[in-house]
């Protein structure tokens, strides 16, 4: 959606710079004020008129995960009090997408239909680097319904090396 890019980007634009000296210790707080941000029931109550900016506030850093520091507390009520709170998973995602560009680095979802191990990971990530030619972050999720293989998705350049997806490219070859 166009328009939650386009209200996430002068945040993450500004946490970003606002950030710069510790883009990591940033990342952590960051993904956890958007595993809260996700919470239905949570942007339910904070959308409700009668919850004010601070009672919304005290429940999200209350079920955090992690110790926001005094810089996340003050972006969580900027975000608070301008009711972007339902953005703020879309503001995440690009201030990952900036803070890897800075590294030189690109986050890569590995779908797969089984469990990797730890050393079949390793190797899939030096190859995976190689084939896109940067730093990846790579994380996996299982997915059964691929039947069997691997799908690999880095910002927009899709890997998919699936039987789902080979059977796919039977059913459309031998149609045609």
């Amino acid at each position: 959606m166009a328009e939650l890019a386009t209200i996430a980007r002068p945040y993450a634009e500004a946490l970003f710079k606002a950030s710069s000296s510790d883009l990591r210790g940033a990342a952590l707080w960051v993904d956890a004020l958007n595993e809260v941000a996700k919470d239905p029931q949570l942007l339910q109550f904070a959308d409700n008129p009668n919850a004010t900016a601070a009672q919304v506030f005290d429940v999200i850093t209350g079920v955090a995960q992690v110790a926001l520091p005094e810089q996340a507390k003050n972006f969580l009520r900027t975000v608070i009090e301008n009711g972007r709170l339902a953005v703020l998973p879309e503001i995440a995602a690009q201030f990952r997408v900036m803070k890897n560009a800075s590294g030189g680095s690109s986050d890569a979802m590995v779908y797969s239909a089984f469990t990797i191990d730890g050393a079949a990971l390793s190797d899939l990530t030096l190859t995976l680097e190689k084939r896109f030619n940067r730093k990846l972050n790579v994380a996996v999720q299982l997915q059964p319904d691929l039947i069997g293989g691997i799908r690999v998705v880095v910002g927009d350049e899709v890997l998919d090396s699936s039987v789902k997806a080979r059977l796919e490219q039977m059913k459309v070859a031998l149609t045609a």
